[in-house]
This record gives structure tokens, sequence and C-alpha cells, in this order.
């Protein structure tokens, strides 16, 4: 056989290997990406976890967010322009 023969039939296996193993990766990444139990769960308890949601972020609660933010930033915003002074 030749050197090129030789190559190929090497090729050939790892490309049979890598195959096998990717098929390997793929069945157990549906265990944890798909699984038939989440699915389940959420059919049957859709109704609950939108009100949960729904709950969560309320009006009130997101002005509180907005508000926490806003004076957050107008804080490091005053420290930014303090410390540029004071290397100034």
């Amino acid at each position: 056989m030749s050197n090129l023969e030789l190559e190929n039939q090497e090729l050939k296996r790892e490309n049979d290997i890598l195959k096998l193993e990717i098929q390997k990766l793929k069945e157990h990444l549906k265990k944890y990406t798909a699984p038939e139990s989440n699915k389940i769960y959420y059919e049957k308890h859709k109704e609950e976890h939108k009100k949960r949601v729904k709950e969560y972020l309320t009006p009130e609660k997101r002005k509180e967010y907005n508000k926490n933010y806003y004076e957050k930033k107008k804080a490091n915003k005053l420290n930014n322009i303090q410390q540029n002074n004071i290397k100034n």
C-alpha cells in the first residue's frame, strides 16, 4: 500500500471515531437541554408559572429598581468627576 492509502485509511478511522464521539455527546446533551420532565412540568403548571412571573416584576418593583439604578449611576458619575478633578 502506498503512503496515501495508509493516510486515507487512518483519516477514515479517525473520522469514524469522531462521528461516534459526536453522537454520544449529542445524546448526552439531550438530557440537559430538553428533558421531557421539564416540558411535562411546565405544561401541568403553566398557569402557576405565569402567575409567579407576573408577581415577580410588578410596576412598583420596576419603579424601585429604576430608581436604585438611577441613584447608583448618578453617584458613580459624581465619583468619576471628583476623581478626575483630584487627578488634574
